[in-house]
């Protein structure tokens, strides 16, 4: 129970701190944000504030923006549908009630023969079941619309359409939502630098806990200690250390250590790791307490991880792809089970590691993620002009095929790693 709430909790704030830089860079660009959800599916609660509805529902898994104008936002009403309107006191349309949920005993009930909610901002109906005579209305810009299943919005007009906002503006709104998974990286981990007290200080060769019962102890080695070379190579840096310690061939290495003043060569035996091919003597670093070392922790970990996804892609692309190098919500959940054992701050390490992974995947130029909106940006500044609504609506209808079968794939991958075999 513990890992299906840590799950659904971490997975809601990825998406949910996500989905909000596309919701402030949209807000900014002019471009209407007709709703805001938290969750899927069923809607359970809704209100609305300076024209965005914002809706909590049932299934709490992520959540998602509605842009007006974008791929995902339909407009379009059917002829025939029936409907109730509301005038405001100039006779002009002030709402259209699309849902048979509840009763507008303001209203007016009326079939819809045509709607232009979007340019011309009027619709035609029959009215109250005179179907001879067709009557032609207004459409107020700020209208609101509600949809089958109860979910009020504000219309949406060509000029707070997302197509209708620069292009600059339309680029830093797609870029927001991978941006600001980096700061919530760079948060979560700052937050872990101060839960820890400190962090270990890899730029120093002094040696922090020893670690009783193991090679580095027996030798005489003690918290303070500083080892300043290994096999007559320097070490600077405790990566030096570790360096040094995994690349020894013989069965004992030579350490160089300073104590205080004094400086001594002992003879080490380093031990591998459970069978592996990893040798550890029983150090770790030292810890730097420093108000600043933690501010730095929290931009040096998101960094370096991200060096390590890049890296990764890159071998996908040059040395071969295999789909034991992805993970899916199956892998994710199994890797959550894990670190909501070990507590909370193995959590908050978690979410800033999967954050700065989803802001550098979610830059990958595949059509439908974020890359592929910022790619044809791209090539809609070097050509001078937007690829057709026609043209990009096939190119996202590819990149979402791609996805789902990339999906399906790695979920189906991942169940027969952590549950079959």
């Amino acid at each position: 129970m513990l890992a299906v709430v840590t799950f659904i909790i971490v997975f809601g704030i990825l998406v949910i701190v996500h989905e909000f830089g596309h919701f402030y860079a949209a807000k900014k660009s002019g471009i209407l944000v007709r709703e805001f959800s938290i969750g899927m599916g069923p809607k359970l609660i809704q209100t609305r504030k300076n024209g965005t509805t914002y809706t909590l529902r049932l299934l709490p898994l992520g959540g998602y923006v509605r842009m007006a104008g974008t791929q995902d936002d339909d407009n379009e009403i059917k002829p025939g549908t029936t409907a109730t309107i509301r005038l405001n006191d100039k006779g002009i349309i002030s709402r259209i009630d699309l849902s048979s949920k509840n009763i507008d005993i303001d209203g007016i009930p009326v079939q819809i023969v045509k709607a232009d909610l979007i340019d011309d901002l009027t619709m035609t109906v029959f009215e109250n079941g005179e179907e001879e005579q067709e009557k032609k209305y207004s459409v107020d810009h700020d209208a609101t619309i509600v949809e089958e299943d109860g979910t009020e919005i504000l219309i949406a007009p060509r000029d707070v359409h997302f197509q209708s906002a620069t292009l600059w503006r339309r680029i830093v709104t797609n870029f927001a939502g991978p941006f600001n998974n980096v700061i919530l990286s760079i948060v979560s981990f700052m937050i872990v630098a101060f839960m820890m007290g400190g962090v270990q200080d890899l730029s120093s060769n002094q040696v922090g806990e020893v670690q009783k019962d193991t090679p580095a102890y027996s030798a005489g080695i003690r918290e303070g200690d500083k080892i300043v070379e290994i096999n007559n190579e320097k070490t600077k840096t405790f990566k030096d250390i570790q360096s040094e310690i995994s690349k020894a061939k013989d069965k004992s290495i030579s350490l160089t250590v300073a104590h205080n003043k004094n400086t001594e060569t002992i003879k080490v035996t380093p031990k591998k790791v459970n069978g592996s091919d990893s040798k550890i003597i029983g150090i770790k670093p030292s810890t730097d307490d420093s108000f600043m070392a933690k501010v730095k922790y929290g931009f040096i970990q998101p960094f370096a991880i991200a060096a390590m996804i890049l890296t990764v892609l890159g071998h996908m692309i040059t040395g071969g792809f295999s789909l034991d190098q992805l993970s899916g919500p199956v892998g994710i959940y199994s890797l959550t089970s894990q670190v909501a054992s070990q507590g909370v701050i193995s959590v908050i390490s978690f979410i800033g590691m999967l954050s700065i992974n989803l802001g550098i995947m979610n830059l990958i130029p595949i059509p439908a993620l974020d890359g592929g909106k910022l790619l044809l940006n791209f090539i809609e500044g070097i050509r001078g002009k937007p690829i057709s609504e026609e043209r990009e609506g096939i190119i996202n209808l590819i990149g979402v095929v791609i996805l789902v079968v990339l999906m399906v794939a790695v979920t189906w991958n991942d169940i027969q790693r952590f549950f079959i075999h």
